[in-house]
């Protein structure tokens, strides 16, 4: 999953969507190509397991399945961090196509919480990617940036583009008239959900336990939407 601007809460929704597709029995993996920022970790309450790094596996020093960790809390659920110490030369030279041929082998799934921005890392984030999930607010600067990712990626070859409008505040539509269809029409990529406002993102994170296991989670059902449609479920889009 990528963003073009930060602040949407890609890394949220990464954390939530494969959390669900977790629970939902599917062996997945997400991986934080962050290098240098990452947070995925929180996300997940995995902070403790963020020992090796993607790059560990790109460079042949260990096996996919020596690097990653398994969730103690959602089964099913496998997390590779990112490296905290790196240079560019590192991510540009790193093979990644070993990694996620490893990773199709082992996993039913794989999310990518690529960087913001389309720089290295959201070039090497979808160089072996079947799906290019775009995160965006309805704010403007972020429809905007959207749109260049969801080129970037149709550039790249990536052919099914899709968009997570993220934050959803009914109200704030309301006031400026305008809908989700219109943040559609300006990404320019088809929707595969939308999930609302929640304070209890802020809440989970703060008490170290992810979204889906916290005891208030009003949007988690918007990311297990999104999840099921992923999994080639059919879920009628509910468009708030």
């Amino acid at each position: 999953m990528a963003s073009g601007k930060g602040g949407t809460g890609k890394t949220t929704t990464v954390a939530a969507v494969s959390s669900c597709l977790a629970a939902l029995g599917h062996k997945t993996l997400c991986i934080d190509f962050d290098a240098g920022c990452r947070n995925l970790d929180l996300a997940l309450g995995m902070s403790d397991y963020a020992v090796s790094d993607f790059l560990d596996v790109a460079g042949d020093k260990l096996d996919l399945m020596e690097a990653c960790h398994e969730s103690p809390l959602i089964p099913n659920l496998f997390f590779l961090a990112a490296p905290v110490v790196f240079n560019d030369n590192d991510l540009l030279n790193a093979d990644v196509t070993r990694l996620f041929s490893d990773a199709r082998n082992e996993f039913d799934y794989c999310l990518v919480d690529a960087p913001s921005g389309i720089g290295a890392g959201f070039k090497l984030a979808h160089k072996c990617a079947d799906m290019s999930v775009i995160v965006t607010t309805g704010e403007s600067p972020a429809m905007r940036d959207a749109s260049i990712a969801v080129s970037a990626a149709h550039d790249m070859g990536i052919e099914e583009l899709r968009l997570l409008i993220n934050r959803v505040k009914p109200g704030h539509f309301r006031q400026t008239k305008t809908t989700l269809d219109d943040v559609i029409d300006t990404v320019g990529a088809r929707l595969i959900g939308a999930a609302r406002e929640d304070n209890c993102v802020f809440f989970s994170l703060h008490a170290n336990t992810p979204l889906i296991l916290y005891k208030k989670r009003r949007s988690a059902y918007d990311f297990l939407e999104v999840a099921r449609r992923i999994a080639g479920e059919e879920v009628p889009l509910k468009l708030r």
